[in-house]
């Protein structure tokens, strides 16, 4: 009997551990489904080409990176609901701004 408890044990361990992972996964899905549904920069587009189709961002964030050739400027642009991400003049991501929690 006292073999038994620590397999009791760590499988009420095992599922208290999968339950967070678990609505991780949920709230990624809907991350993506938002994403996919939001017009948005691609990868791929120039600066000019944002700006001309989606408009001057409300910001300009400082460049990171560009100290060596092995790490290339990184520019961010922060739209309405978005940050578009540029490696020198080209998109490399489009991130849906993270929801804003009251605490």
């Amino acid at each position: 009997m006292t073999k038994l408890i620590p397999v009791f044990v760590a499988a009420a361990l095992c599922g208290a551990l999968a339950a967070p992972a678990a609505h991780a996964d949920v709230l990624l899905i809907k991350q993506v489904r938002k994403e996919q549904q939001l017009q948005m920069p691609t990868r791929g587009m120039s600066m000019a080409q944002v700006e001309r189709k989606f408009g001057a961002p409300l910001r300009k964030l400082d460049t990171r990176g560009g100290d060596t050739p092995k790490h290339p400027p990184i520019h961010r642009w922060v739209y309405p609901g978005y940050i578009v991400y540029f490696e020198r003049s080209h998109v490399i991501h489009s991130v849906i701004n993270p929801p804003q929690h009251a605490g």
